[in-house]
């Protein structure tokens, strides 16, 4: 390979590096002017209302993106109080994600965001990140960097700096080494054992806890049998729902004259993401992507037929409705609900009126679960394995690329079927425990927004799970009284409060 060859097929390595660069350059230009001038910045003081930024993945129509902050925004107010606390959240489309955390100020995130977080981060008491895929390389290092560069900003300014159900998977060596940097003086509260260990191998401050979706009641405007029938359901065979996704055209990179190219010929290729980034999609992965979708169809088609069931195809990002527009042609006419056209609320009230759920989307098996729905996770990566593993169910989980795809689907579903009480009864049971593990993550939130503002007055309540959740639904809290927590776990301590916080480096 000639040396120019070599040097164009790492411009999206260099472009990642060259944003990891400006931003730790934000960081560090933050933490001069809090070491010169700490007035030019927002601090908090008794009395006022604690000004939180919450930086995720939003504005994309992803429903599990979304329903997560919409939980995360009901935690935090029924912590701090809802007269005690400013939210704003930043989003990719205010178009896209309006309606959605009213009393949330939505602030537009640009395409180049180190000066913007620079700006907007000493405006702010704080920072919590709240994407679940937090940590990896998986998807986009930008994405990766965004989260860890806002904490970073917020850690050198003395602010709060907290991820808040996060997950961590495999990341390149360069962003490993910035989230190292960046968040040694955040505290990241991880929704599985998994990624405390991974952070914990970065020398990164990690508290167990959850995912926030568990705590979600949807609200539709319309009944989800109403959306059904008017979308083709016959309003009488069970239902299995289907999740697909395009596991193959992962991640994305950036490619600047790619884009500046196509900017001045005045057209967009199909593997544009947004902005400078693109899919990495080659006829290899188009290929796999097609023998994906038909032994996802093969699967979910077999078990439909043998059971009289209606399949029903749901989208959970609007990314998903190419993938979710060839897995319908596949299975033949029948509903189509994708998130760019269906709400958050409608889509989960779908989803728990399944009688089956198979999924390549980690949220959709979370927001199905509280009402004790089989579902068969088909995974690209660990999130949805270790969903399984925390259900007691890990053979409830194959893989993508597995290329007899089809038929473990068929065969998991069978199997699910056949044992259906004890599937959902483990699956209840495993939603039970995490409400309360989302409770016990409350309290860490509030020790360590108190360890980092002490002056800031706690709630006169127990410190006790029931009284860090948002307000729950009657059907959630019945489901608390049916799997209490085994006797040999009670008492169950209180959190330990994080170990101190260091004092911002000097300039």
């Amino acid at each position: 390979m000639s040396f120019l060859k070599r040097i164009l097929r790492q411009r999206p390595a260099l472009t990642d590096a060259a944003l990891e660069a400006a931003m730790w350059s934000s960081i560090e230009a933050a933490r001069l002017r809090h070491a010169m001038d700490p007035e030019a910045e927002d601090s908090w003081r008794a009395g006022d209302p604690l000004k939180l930024l919450l930086v995720g993945y939003l504005g994309t129509r992803n429903t599990g993106a979304d329903v997560r902050v919409a939980e995360m925004i009901r935690q935090l107010r029924t912590i701090v109080g809802d007269e005690r606390l400013e939210l704003s959240v930043l989003t990719s489309d205010a178009r896209l994600s309006a309606g959605y955390f009213p009393g949330v100020r939505q602030i537009k995130l640009p395409d180049v965001y180190p000066p913007f977080l620079y700006r907007e981060t000493a405006r702010h008491h704080g920072v919590v990140a709240c994407e679940g895929s937090m940590f990896k390389s998986k998807f986009a290092n930008a994405l990766t960097t965004l989260m860890a560069g806002a904490l970073g900003l917020a850690s050198v300014q003395n602010k709060l700096s907290l991820g808040y159900g996060a997950e961590a998977g495999e990341m390149d060596p360069l962003l490993e080494r910035f989230v190292t940097r960046a968040c040694r003086e955040s505290l990241i509260v991880c929704r599985n054992q998994e990624s405390v260990e991974r952070l914990a191998e970065l020398g990164v401050p990690t508290a167990p806890g959850t995912d926030t979706a568990w705590s979600f009641t949807p609200q539709p405007t319309e009944s989800p049998e109403a959306l059904l029938r008017r979308s083709g359901w016959d309003g009488k065979a069970p239902l299995v729902i289907a999740c697909p996704i395009n596991p193959f055209w992962w991640p994305v990179q950036p490619e600047p004259a790619r884009a500046l190219r196509e900017v001045l010929l005045g057209r967009r290729g199909e593997t544009h993401y947004r902005s400078l980034y693109y899919h990495r999609y080659d006829e290899r992965d188009r290929e796999r992507q097609e023998r994906y979708l038909d032994a996802f169809a093969e699967g979910v088609g077999t078990f439909a037929r043998e059971r009289g069931a209606c399949p029903v195809v749901v989208g959970m990002e609007r990314l998903d409705r190419t993938a979710c527009e060839g897995l319908r042609a596949r299975l033949g006419p029948g509903p189509l609900l994708v998130s760019d056209t269906v709400d958050m609320d409608r889509l989960v009230a779908v989803l728990r009126r399944a009688s089956w759920v198979v999924s390549s989307r980690y949220h959709a098996m979370v927001c199905s679960m509280p009402a004790g729905v089989p579902s068969l996770g088909v995974t690209m990566d660990e999130r949805i394995r270790n969903l399984c593993a925390q259900r007691g169910q890990p053979e409830l989980s194959v893989e993508v690329d597995d290329p007899e795809l089809g038929e473990r689907i068929t065969e998991g579903l069978r199997a699910g079927e056949a044992r259906r009480e004890e599937v959902s009864a483990g699956i209840l049971a495993c939603v039970a425990r995490e409400v309360r593990a989302q409770g016990r993550m409350g309290i860490v939130f509030e020790d360590r927004l108190v360890q980092r503002y002490p002056d800031f007055e706690r709630r006169d309540v127990p410190r006790t799970w029931e009284h860090y959740l948002p307000s729950l639904a009657p059907a959630t809290r019945a489901l608390l009284e049916r799997y209490p927590e085994a006797p040999s776990s009670q008492p169950r301590p209180t959190p330990p409060a994080p170990a101190a916080l260091p004092a911002p480096e000097p300039a």
